[in-house]
């Protein structure tokens, strides 16, 4: 559980940053965007199979 204290003389526009720089280094963002819809097994496949090619071409052997 992500949680901020705002201070007495805080604005709550940078409580708000704050907030949010929080969740994004938790990683919820992405957790959610990722579960937003149902994943069916072709695009989980297809997906890590991108992710794999993507590693691949920035850790090619000498």
């Amino acid at each position: 559980m992500t949680q901020i204290i705002v201070g007495e003389n805080e604005g709550i526009e940078s409580a708000l940053r704050r907030f949010k720089k929080k969740i994004q280094k938790a990683g919820l963002i992405a957790d959610v965007r990722r579960c937003q819809h149902h994943e069916t097994t072709a695009e989980k496949r297809k997906r890590k199979a991108e992710n794999a090619r993507r590693r691949s071409r920035f850790h090619r052997p000498l």
